[in-house]
């Protein structure tokens, strides 16, 4: 899983609230239940929290364009 979910998460990252979980997850070859693995470890390891943005419902903790100045 440990790969899984690091792959997941930097997908997240990049996926910019356009894919759901589930269908990033299923983008990735993840089912569902794999996938909800993942979005619990990783909550638990405060690398995303719950937010609706776009289609997703969780984001980085802390998103990559939160640092960058224009």
């Amino acid at each position: 899983m440990m790969k899984n979910k690091e792959k997941f998460y930097l997908a997240l990252v990049d996926n910019n609230g356009k894919l759901n979980e589930i269908e990033l997850g299923e983008k990735l070859g993840l089912d569902e239940h794999e996938t909800s693995r993942i979005i619990s470890a990783l909550l638990a390891e405060h690398k995303i929290r719950f937010e609706e943005y776009r289609q997703a419902n969780y984001v980085a903790s802390k998103r990559v364009n939160d640092n960058r100045k224009s």
